[in-house]
């Protein structure tokens, strides 16, 4: 539908230009009002990307279109026809009309324009054929109080970028493939050049039809839009808004999809030559070890390999490598692949197959006939079918006879592994960034919610994810420069990155690295370990040695705890077009520090992170790093310590600590314990509400559906509200009513309130009624001394019916919460003290006031009644026990020295006792270290 200029211009300019022609006066035009989008059952209109006549302005050879109030269409045509096709990224330009002002000197249509909204100023006056210069042309905004203007073939080096296909071969940020423009700038504008983008020959995406609909395919530009001769803009003039900017692209490029719930689970990746039998034993070994697990990913050697083919002498006729490229499983590891699926999925399993489909069809595949002959090539002659994705023919017969069959058998989405040429045999369409849309849209017309594992082909491919971001190598600056580049990628819409946990090349990797690397992990969109084809490489957590094994298990367990959370985040990444790991500029973006802390991100709306992503200390075994803290009040997960933003902290972390920053009144739903996605019902609920200032209150939504249809679009899902609320020493915290409603959804729940860091309570109240103190056997409230954390169970209840729970505190408790900052953390290191002096005998023992102040949660557990007593006599000893340590740590040379005699007296040899020396004397500069942050 590409529009004529004289008709185009009459439709835009006929409600608003005045009689005189000359005249400057301005045209106002109104915003109609904002549609609303009712919780129920509804099918979204599909996607237009004509835009509303009363939003285009045509000038001589130049059509604007104001699509929001910070995102104008610039296009210029030599012959004055202007393309109405959807694109390869804008596929809606069919939004609400904003409010603008259009004046003109000279003729309406070929004279000075300026279009003046609420937010830009864009002055044209064409000269010649009116193709856009810098002195033609300009846009006039507002950034940080600073006025700005833009002119054709300006640069902007504060570019925020955006990401890049691949990080295949990247050692830390030297990727190969350079990281691309984004959306937003600290400069306050970008410009996406759509002038040779392919199009679409329909922007009907939404397959009502199931395989049946017509499916949308790509088409070229006419030959008048030529480069030289057609030119098609989006300025984005959005300030620092950055989250607006997001928000707004996804409604002309379309969203973020929400992928199925158990993506968020935790996947099993390796390259390696897997039997079905190992991957039984697999299986079972994450079962008999506790370690949840969801999708079974299964590299290349599922197919026939290049042994076995050149064993039969046969060569591959595309060029490519034999072997690489295959779709027929190899029966000597799976002998029977429909029973191992079936028995995969009786475990909860998803399976996804790895594709390299550059080399087509070849005959040896099981599936080369019936592709053959719907291809017009007859079976007998061998003759490859070669791959030809933009070839709609080839397409759905690549998708109903080689891969639905597979499906068929249970495999339930795919990996595409695409690393050959680029470029498709049509200009401008490259095979990574239409691979995605093909895959991906097949999906939808099957009526599934799609999945996909593949890289980044480029704008537009928000659309379609999850990204694979390839094979990096295993060390620590690959780990260290992933936040930022999973983060930067939200600048572009592409929320999903998947990255090879503990890294790919060359495989065996520290455990202190891999450890970190899953923490990282379980703080990130998707949690997959992976590696290469290398015999020492080892990704089963329960191989490491302790601590490692035990850690990296609550890693894993702590991903699936947060999945209520996380899938909520996943949901309003569908609704805002904001990732939920995003940079913390979109939060902050007038603080310098929420751009150079490249470490540290937000992950959903409660919380933000800051990973370690460097070894510790070997003698503190602490890994030290500054945190920026933002503006506002905040609380470090781990030590339960508070912080007054905004500041920059030196903050140490022990390997079993992960820095999350909480929002004070933080409210994190989580889920017990699950084996994988689903195995029962998430039931209870648990609620966790971090402290709140008296006289403030939070809320949370916690979001939820069947998991896997496509009917979240829809409006088929609930919404639970959380409210806290503190007033002086009660805190009152209401769950529900549900809202909104799916099949299969809970009609009654119960619930576990959880409150971290604070005095128990003197009281509880749920729904009016009393709660008692529980433990040992008894039901009730109990307290986590070490944690300080009061636990409330709550019986099932309708989902219908709102429940309130209150919990008062003794009088004047709640302004004493000083006293408790950081008492977590502090535990922690005693505790790490007490363990390096034990493991000091015979040279040193314990003094018994580090014992007594490392005792204090223990004895909070069990009678948290004496809380106030229990804390006054902490802050009493721990002083106490920090100068015993010091004492210790003074006189231990005489100690060394009767150890060394004894030892020698016994007759052990001089290495072995100067080992043990060494090792002592670094447990106990460990213990001084700990003591010293516990009193800090």
């Amino acid at each position: 539908m590409r529009s004529n200029l004289y008709f185009a211009s009459a439709l835009a300019l006929a409600a608003c230009l005045t009689a005189n022609a000359r005249s400057q006066a301005p045209t106002h035009r109104p915003a109609p009002a904002a549609e609303a989008t009712p919780l129920t059952q509804n099918t979204p209109p599909a996607d237009n990307p004509v835009a509303d006549p009363k939003a285009v302005v045509t000038v001589g050879n130049a059509r604007f279109t104001v699509l929001t109030p910070q995102l104008i269409r610039m296009e210029w045509s030599a012959d004055g026809k202007f393309e109405d096709h959807a694109s390869f990224v804008f596929l809606n330009r069919r939004l609400p009309v904003p409010k603008f002002d259009i004046a003109h000197d000279g003729p309406a249509n070929l004279g000075s324009l300026t279009i003046k909204t609420d937010s830009l100023i864009l002055s044209y006056s064409p000269t010649g054929d009116g193709q856009f210069t810098p002195q033609d042309l300009s846009i006039t905004l507002t950034v940080d109080g600073k006025q700005i203007i833009w002119n054709p073939g300006d640069t902007d080096p504060n570019n925020l970028q955006g990401t890049t296909r691949t990080l295949d071969g990247a050692r830390g940020d030297k990727t190969e493939e350079p990281i691309g423009q984004g959306l937003v700038s600290r400069t306050g504008w970008s410009l996406i050049d759509d002038s040779t983008r392919p199009l679409f020959d329909s922007s009907d995406f939404r397959f009502l039809e199931g395989e049946k609909s017509p499916w949308p395919w790509v088409t070229e530009r006419p030959a008048n839009e030529k480069p030289g001769s057609y030119t098609d803009w989006y300025f984005f003039g959005y300030g620092h808004d950055y989250s607006k900017a997001l928000g707004d692209y996804v409604r002309v490029a379309g969203r973020i999809p929400l992928p199925p719930r158990f993506a968020f689970g935790a996947w099993w990746s390796r390259y390696w030559a897997y039997s079905d039998q190992e991957l039984d034993e697999l299986i079972k070994g994450f079962r008999e070890n506790d370690t949840p697990l969801d999708v079974l990913v299964i590299d290349m050697d599922w197919h026939l390999s290049q042994e076995q083919l050149e064993a039969q002498g046969l060569h591959d006729q595309s060029g490519e490598g034999i072997g690489w490229t295959g779709y027929t499983w190899n029966k000597m590891l799976f002998p029977y692949p429909d029973d191992f699926l079936k028995k995969a999925h009786d475990e909860g399993l998803k399976a996804t197959l790895n594709l390299h489909p550059a080399a087509g069809i070849e005959p040896w595949e099981a599936s080369y006939p019936a592709m053959a002959r719907a291809m017009g090539v007859d079976p007998a002659t061998k003759k490859y079918i070669a791959f030809d994705p933009v070839d709609k023919r080839w397409a759905e017969n690549y998708f109903n006879l080689v891969l639905h069959p597979l499906e068929k058998q249970g495999i339930d989405f795919w990996w595409l592994d695409w690393q050959q040429w680029p470029d498709t045999k049509l200009p401008g369409v490259n095979n990574t960034w239409w691979l995605n849309y093909i895959h991906f849209t097949d999906q939808q017309r099957e009526g599934k919610r799609p999945l996909l594992f593949h890289r980044w082909g480029g704008l537009g491919n928000h659309r379609y994810q999850i990204g694979f971001s390839g094979d990096t190598v295993s060390v620590w600056d690959s780990l260290a420069f992933q936040p930022w580049f999973t983060a930067t990628a939200a600048n572009v819409g592409y929320a999903f990155w998947s990255h090879d946990i503990g890294g790919h090349m060359p495989g065996a990797v520290d455990p202190e690295l891999f450890t970190r690397w899953v923490q990282f992990g379980g703080f990130s969109p998707i949690l997959r370990t992976h590696t290469t084809k290398n015999p020492d490489s080892e990704r089963r957590i329960w191989a490491y040695p302790e601590p490692y094994s035990a850690i990296l298990r609550t890693a894993f367990q702590t991903r699936y705890a947060l999945q209520p959370y996380i899938y909520t985040e996943a949901r309003r990444t569908y609704d805002t077009g904001v990732a939920f790991f995003r940079p913390l500029y979109y939060d902050w973006p007038e603080a310098d520090a929420a751009y150079t802390s490249k470490g540290e991100y937000i992950f959903g709306s409660q919380m933000i992170a800051a990973p370690v992503v460097a070894p510790v200390d070997k003698v503190s075994n602490l890994a030290t790093e500054q945190v920026w803290i933002p503006d506002g009040e905040w609380i470090e997960w781990p030590t339960g310590k508070h912080f007054t933003g905004p500041s920059t902290v030196e903050r140490s972390f022990s390997i079993d600590q992960v820095p999350i920053y909480m929002r004070a009144g933080a409210i994190v739903p989580m889920q017990p314990p699950m084996l994988y996605t689903g195995q029962k019902p998430v039931d209870p609920l648990i609620v966790n509400v971090w402290p709140l200032a008296p006289g403030t209150s939070s809320s949370y939504s916690v979001y939820e559906d069947s998991g896997v249809s496509v009917e979240y679009q829809r409006g088929v899902f609930t919404r639970l509200p959380i409210k806290a609320a503190e007033a002086g020493d009660t805190l009152r915290v209401e769950i529900g009513p549900v809202e909104g409603g799916f099949s299969g959804m809970l009609k009654n729940r119960s619930y576990e309130l959880r409150l971290p860091g604070d005095w128990p309570p003197a009281s509880v109240t749920v729904n009016s009624k009393p709660v008692a103190q529980g433990g040992e056997g008894k039901t009730g409230w109990t307290f986590a001394g070490n944690t300080l954390t009061t636990i409330i169970p709550i019986p099932s209840l309708s989902t219908a019916s709102k429940v309130v729970i209150e919990v008062r505190r003794a009088s004047g408790l709640t302004a004493r919460r000083a006293e408790l900052d950081g008492f977590a953390g502090a535990m922690t290191r005693l505790r790490a003290a007490y363990d390096a002096l034990q493991n000091s005998w015979p040279i040193v023992v314990p003094p018994d006031p580090l014992v007594d102040a490392m005792q204090t949660g223990d004895r909070l557990g069990y009678h948290p009644e004496n809380a106030v007593s229990e804390i006054a006599h902490y802050h009493q000893v721990l002083p106490i026990a920090q100068a015993s340590i010091h004492d210790i740590a003074a006189g231990i040379q005489k100690h060394i020295d009767e150890y060394v005699k004894q030892e020698t007296e016994d007759g052990a040899k001089p290495a072995d006792i100067q080992a043990h020396v060494t090792k002592r004397i670094d447990l106990m500069k460990r213990a001084t270290t700990a003591v010293d942050q516990a009193a800090k």
